[in-house]
């Protein structure tokens, strides 16, 4: 499509869905840009050899994103809309050099991500959903109730990544009575709550581990094996952050085992693949990463996209860019 910009220049670039999109925006962005499609199989060399000169805006999502090769195919992008507030899949080190701008859509679906956080805390330390699967079973009897759970109200809570979704996170279970501690990559000025230097540190510390960080290179298995040990078998995992921030095999060793008490997660390594092990047991609560998946959220993030997408046609900027690839600095916090 030619495009006019505020500035007066005028540039002819294609727009790219690369992955699947909600079915909406797929649909708005075929009808309304006339966008290409990225096919998945054998044809995709051709396409791009084809095509790739000509695209300057792929319209993409955290699960998809676009890495480094797929970018170094497409010459004249200039900007990868994201659908989702997590870009670790997009080369965002790589379009910082290249000056290709990267948005995403913070604070829409903060709220939502909080409820899910506290709802898996409620669920996990309280059993709610074994306890489903129990009256399920007909195993409740007379004879046989199901056993004691364990109080959220007061425990204290530690938040890897007090960001806008972590500052939402603590508002909840501050509610709740509950003590809050935090780590960041730096101590957040006027925070009301207690940082600690490290994530073993904070999770030494606290009953309830809450996992707030973004996702990409720089937090990868930030939750090691010394991390898990810190938080101990008294102590609960609970994840909306990004699978790649937990070492998962240290983590399911350790539930295995009892080396810690529990874990709620809506994030995995590997998905939609999820351990096995974790199946069976009554102390995991697995959700399939629908932290952000309500109805008005996704909404919201379909706007923004499109709003993004709108801005940088018009004159070459995005309304929200990451931090790595804009000069808002280069908090990790979610």
């Amino acid at each position: 499509m030619t495009v006019t910009r505020t500035t007066g220049e005028t540039v002819t670039r294609r727009i790219l869905q690369v992955g699947p999109l909600k079915p909406s925006l797929a649909a708005t962005i075929a009808d309304r840009y006339d966008a290409l499609v990225l096919p998945d199989d054998d044809t995709r060399s051709a396409f791009l050899a084809e095509h790739g000169p000509s695209i300057g805006a792929v319209v993409t999502t955290g699960r998809t994103g676009v890495p480094g090769e797929l970018m170094a195919q497409l010459p004249a992008l200039g900007a990868v809309i994201n659908f989702g507030v997590g870009y670790d899949t997009t080369d965002v080190e790589t379009a910082a050099e290249r000056g290709v701008l990267v948005s995403h859509t913070p604070d829409v679906l903060t709220d939502c991500v909080a409820d899910t956080a506290l709802g898996l805390a409620i669920d996990t330390l309280r059993h709610l959903s074994a306890a489903d699967r129990f009256v399920r079973r007909g195993d409740w009897s007379d004879a046989a109730g199901y056993p004691l759970a364990r109080k959220v109200s007061g425990k204290r809570v530690g938040i890897l990544g007090l960001g806008r979704i972590g500052r939402a996170i603590a508002t909840r279970f501050e509610a709740f009575g509950c003590p809050i501690s935090y780590h960041s990559r730096r101590e957040v000025p006027g925070s009301p709550y207690t940082y600690a230097a490290t994530p073993a540190e904070l999770a030494a510390d606290v009953d309830i581990l809450v996992l707030a960080t973004s996702g990409g290179s720089g937090t990868q298995h930030l939750v090691d094996r010394t991390v898990l040990e810190a938080l101990g078998p008294d102590g609960y995992l609970i994840n909306i952050a990004r699978g790649s921030v937990v070492d998962q095999d240290a983590l399911v060793e350790l539930l295995l085992e009892g080396g810690i008490a529990g874990a709620g997660l809506d994030v995995y390594a590997d998905e939609p693949e999820v351990p096995e092990e974790l199946m069976t047991l009554d102390t995991v609560v697995l959700l399939p990463h629908l932290a952000s998946g309500t109805v008005e959220t996704r909404a919201a993030m379909e706007q923004l996209t499109l709003d993004n997408l709108d801005r940088w046609l018009a004159d070459g900027t995005v309304l929200t860019p990451v931090p790595e690839v804009s000069p808002r600095g280069a908090a990790r916090s979610r």
